[in-house]
């Protein structure tokens, strides 16, 4: 998951049908950022791409009057992304909008194991679009949408103007519920910073670990587990613990992220996984900071008791 510092960075934009995507990639492509950005669309009917910003197109590439250049997804996203770096070599940044109807999940997966992009791009983050007036009913609908904001580094709440802020505070603690680790930005019309969405470091360990330790929440649907005690943890045997829980709860552990107290180290231990993709390493020292064990499970039927048990069973001095 170490992003190469040669590599191009990626975001992919995630969230359930009509949250504002399609408005966000449109804001994008005709602001004056001065930078080089790829946008990778599913498809450009979607888009509505206005002739008059369109400066040449070739085999569905167009580049756009402010340096943008729009691909769409014809076929699989890798040989999308092979036929883009092909024949456009210099970008500062690639923006992937995933369907409304699918999980971040696996294509977060495929940045990370496929040989074919991950040596020239990094997953640089996920940003997941809500719509903060109907997004209570597309969660009692659709369970894809909890999985889009379990996976996201940053939840945009667009359409806050259509909510009170009652409304919106309770939204928040729902998305907080969800993903505890996650940025959360309010938008109206999709209208944002590049710098809120773009170049976040949301897969860089030395990012991963600002975490909020909150209460732990259980509910329907995917929900967040936080675990914090004191204490040493063997790395080899956590390492097993957790490949264990991954492959007994399956898919129902989206993510896992969390620092650890190692026996004979003076520095902080960190580690994070998508699915079974595990990443660890040794990070800076504790410094003034009193050790501790602190670690977030985002997933399906997660029960706090019974995580934290089995890892001071297996894995803790």
């Amino acid at each position: 998951m170490n992003p190469s510092k040669n590599g191009l960075p990626v975001t992919l934009l995630s969230g359930f049908l009509g949250s504002g995507k399609t408005t966000l990639l449109n804001y994008v492509l005709k602001q004056n950022h001065g930078k080089k950005i790829a946008v990778i669309e599913n498809e450009f009917g979607e888009i509505g791409i206005d002739s008059e910003f369109v400066i040449g197109a070739d085999q569905d590439i167009f580049e756009m009057s402010n340096g943008c250049i729009c691909c769409s997804i014809r076929g699989d996203l890798i040989e999308t992304l092979n036929r883009l770096l092909e024949q456009h070599k210099k970008f500062d940044h690639i923006l992937i909008e995933s369907t409304g109807l699918a999980s971040s999940g696996p294509i977060a997966q495929a940045f990370l194991i496929e040989d074919e992009i991950s040596k020239s791009l990094y997953l640089d983050g996920i940003i997941t679009m809500v719509d903060a007036k109907h997004i209570k009913n597309t969660l009692n609908e659709q369970e894809v949408a909890w999985e889009q904001i379990a996976f996201s580094n940053v939840i945009v709440l667009n359409k806050a103007d259509l909510v009170t802020e009652p409304e919106m505070e309770a939204l928040k603690k729902q998305m907080r519920q969800i993903n505890p680790t996650a940025t959360i930005c309010k938008t109206t019309h999709a209208v944002i910073g590049l710098n809120q969405v773009l170049n976040i470091g949301g897969f860089d360990l030395k990012n991963a670990l600002e975490l909020n330790i909150l209460n732990n929440e259980t509910g329907k649907n995917i929900s967040s587990v936080s675990l914090s005690f004191p204490g040493y943890i063997d790395p080899d045997r956590f390492k097993i613990w957790l490949q264990m829980l991954l492959l007994n709860e399956g898919m129902d552990v989206c993510r896992a992220k969390g620092v650890l107290n190692i026996k004979g180290s003076k520095e902080r231990y960190l580690f994070q996984s998508v699915y079974m993709m595990f990443e660890g390493r040794f990070d800076k020292p504790w410094g003034l900071d009193s050790p501790l064990n602190k670690m977030v499970f985002i997933g399906q039927n997660l029960n706090s008791q019974r995580l934290e048990e089995s890892l001071k069973n297996y894995a803790t001095f």
